[in-house]
């Protein structure tokens, strides 16, 4: 089946993958009732408490819970009996798929979404229990509403965690997934419609549609979801559509996810493609029984003749050995014959040579420092390290429009910010309420620290403390900045690369002020072209830049006020893309927080030069660790990060803060938070909702679920 990120071509997303960006998210909590993006028009998710009717009861969303598959997934529960379900929402999106399909897609789907044995016994074969399937009748969605497994996860999720299975593990894999394609294969199964069938493939084996539950003493079960009968009518139709799946190919899927399990990863880390499974030095050498069931399995030898065969042969193998192969090349074993003197001296040439090569390798390439991660290895490790956490019921707060606002609905590892700080030590007894407030100034946003110094609230997160009172204390806990942002598009003509990819503070300032209004000005060699600054919606960004690039003059504050446009970031976004499309060279340029600003290719964020120094990019590619520049693919959005270490010294760049009560009479629900916060779980989940760790962080921790990072 195609990639995720060639379906629904047809809606402009930022990720160029509607299903899984979050901005469909964020626009159903910032705006009641909206039904779609905001930013390129794909349906937004459910709001919390929204209820789909069925035949057999109706059912509330609890929350968003993630993607998995071509579906998203909400926690819920039936309204007549309050049991929690997992509803699986299906998308026919109008741009995707025209009236006809969708129509002939939902019939379909109410027929064969989910699959029950046809004589009504209840056995458990480890296949999650659908309950029903609801078709939206006059919208584009469709529901499967699904038995939850309690504390599962998928596998994928598992092996991002808990990393490689050993071959013990895989073995009992194997095992129950034989077992559940050997009832799948052969048993009479009733679909919704009453329709039987006799025996069915499942057609969508892999590690996100197979779930794990373990139990408290390792042992764990896995569970079948996301059959392919009724997944595969989501695929668009412009994508080619499957073939129906057979018997072996569950066989062979089974095979490559234990390969996968085994190996504990689905990439060659030196080519970045998927593991080739025919490579022999990709495989573990502990178990050379199990590694030739798995080529059978997989068909690179005889192959089994169903489910049932190959259990059986699994439950047969010899235990787990740790011989290798006992061939020995031929030529390691006769007697090495004394070289030739010419072919002793081109050998001394040729480690000479290979010598340089190294000693150009070590030093002649950027390399880490080696202390770069003690700060890093000095915190603890996660929330429930930390200790003396006070009980009670804490509420903070922030600006409404500000960073912290918006970094809380975002979602890190399956679940919102905000949730999982709610209660981020579960063994304890303290919670963490976040209440928002509104500045009555939004030249001022200060009255989140107001409410703190007048008792109405525990704490504030903010990045404006220049004015506070010798009664608050306040404590980094990470970095936040404005990236500045113009026009992008891969034509050597687009604004990033006349600019050189970079912007100065004093250029930034005549902009802002209205004293450059054609880029010309900056340099004859750029476009002839109207300037049209734009500015965010947050007041706490709006301050930071009127602070670090205006100084705060009160004049250049005024024309501030007076000459530029106020607009949201996403909506600055897609006015570029709108003029972009539209064949014109567009003379926009704005800033934004980073977790607005990053994760686009709408804009490229501009390198920042204050007075004569050089000017700081702090994005970094991946590949070669080393600052953006306007040649590179920014729509790769896994290719770049921002560097920490760079980013201490970017003029834009600045601090946010825990800001609390010095008073010892009131619990130290603050302090307590910023520790939290200040942990290696916390900086981790910070660094993956778009803000910036205090110190420098290993390169793998972002394949790291937070809450396991080492």
């Amino acid at each position: 089946m195609a990639s995720f990120e060639s379906f629904y071509q047809e809606y402009p997303c930022s990720y160029n993958s509607p299903l899984s960006c979050d901005r469909p998210f964020q626009t159903a909590q910032q705006i009641k009732g909206a039904k779609f993006c905001l930013e390129c028009g794909f349906p937004a998710t459910l709001p919390q408490e929204a209820e789909i009717k069925g035949s057999q009861g109706t059912y509330q969303i609890a929350s968003f819970v993630g993607v998995r598959g071509l579906g998203r997934l909400y926690s819920g529960v039936q309204l007549k009996d309050k049991q929690p379900v997992i509803i699986k929402e299906y998308l026919l999106p109008n741009r995707s798929f025209n009236e006809s399909e969708t129509q002939k897609r939902k019939e379909t789907f109410k027929r064969v979404g989910g699959v029950s044995l046809a004589d009504s016994r209840i056995q458990n074969f480890r296949l999650v229990e659908t309950k029903e399937a609801i078709a939206d009748e006059k919208g584009e969605r469709c529901y499967l509403i699904i038995q939850g497994i309690e504390s599962s996860q998928t596998l994928g999720k598992h092996l991002i965690e808990k990393g490689a299975m050993t071959s013990l593990e895989v073995r009992e894999v194997l095992n129950q997934g034989l077992q559940t394609l050997q009832f799948l294969h052969t048993q009479k199964l009733r679909f919704p419609s009453n329709q039987t069938q006799l025996g069915i493939t499942h057609g969508n084996i892999n590690l996100d549609s197979t779930l794990i539950k373990v139990e408290n003493n390792q042992k764990f079960s896995i569970y079948f979801c996301d059959l392919a009968i009724w997944e595969n009518l989501f695929i668009p139709p412009i994508i080619p559509q499957p073939a129906p799946a057979r018997p072996e190919q569950d066989l062979e899927s089974l095979g490559l996810l234990a390969f996968y399990l085994w190996v504990g990863r689905t990439t060659n880390f030196s080519s970045n493609q998927p593991l080739d499974i025919r490579d022999n030095q990709q495989w573990p050498d502990t178990d050379s029984n199990l590694k030739q069931f798995i080529y059978r399995l997989i068909g690179l030898e005889t192959p089994f003749e169903s489910a049932e065969a190959a259990r059986k042969a699994l439950l047969e193998l010899p235990k787990e050995d740790r011989g290798k192969s006992s061939a020995r090349s031929t030529a390691s074993q006769e007697l090495k014959k004394p070289l030739p003197t010419p072919l002793i001296l081109l050998l001394i040439l040729f480690l000479l040579l290979l010598g340089g090569g190294i000693w150009y390798w070590l030093w002649g390439r950027k390399t880490d420092n080696p202390n770069q991660y003690i700060q890093w290895s000095r915190l603890v490790r996660n929330f429930s390290e930390v200790p003396n956490v006070p009980s009670g019921q804490f509420t903070y707060t922030g600006e409404k429009d500000s960073t912290w606002s918006f970094v809380l609905t975002q979602l890190v590892d399956n679940s919102r910010l905000g949730d999982l700080l709610t209660r981020p030590k579960p063994d304890a007894t303290a919670t963490f309420d976040y209440k928002s407030v509104l500045s009555s100034n939004i030249n001022n946003p200060i009255k989140s620290l107001e409410e703190v110094q007048t008792n109405k609230k525990d704490f504030a997160i903010t990045s404006l403390v220049d004015n506070i009172t010798d009664k608050l204390a306040k404590k980094p806990v990470a970095y936040d900045g404005l990236l500045v942002f113009v026009a992008f598009n891969k034509r050597d003509s687009n604004l990033a690369n006349a600019l050189g990819g970079k912007i100065s503070l004093e250029q930034l300032r005549q902009i802002y002020t209205g004293k450059i209004t054609n880029w010309q000005q900056i340099n004859p060699k750029l476009p002839n072209l109207p300037v049209k600054p734009f500015a965010p919606t947050e007041p706490e960004a709006i301050s930071k830049f009127q602070q670090i690039v205006l100084q705060n003059a009160p004049q250049d504050e005024a024309l501030f006020a007076a000459k530029v446009t106020k607009l949201d970031t996403t909506k600055t976004q897609n006015l570029i893309r709108s003029e972009t499309l539209d064949g014109r060279t567009t003379g926009i340029i704005s800033f934004g927080i980073i977790s607005k600003t990053l994760s686009q290719c709408t804009g490229y964020p501009l390198a920042i030069a204050d007075a004569k120094k050089s000017a700081i990019q702090p994005l970094f590619q991946k590949r070669d660790r080393r600052s953006i520049n306007p040649s590179d693919d920014l729509c790769q959005h896994d290719d770049y990060y921002v560097d920490v270490t760079t980013f201490q010294s970017y003029p834009l760049g600045y601090p946010i803060f825990v800001v609390y009560p010095k008073d010892s009479n009131r619990l130290p629900g603050g302090s307590t938070f910023a520790q939290m916060l200040t942990t290696r779980q916390g900086q981790c989940l910070l660094s993956k909702v778009g803000l910036v760790a205090l110190q420098p962080m290993p390169d793998d921790i972002n394949s790291y679920a937070c809450k396991s990072v080492p």
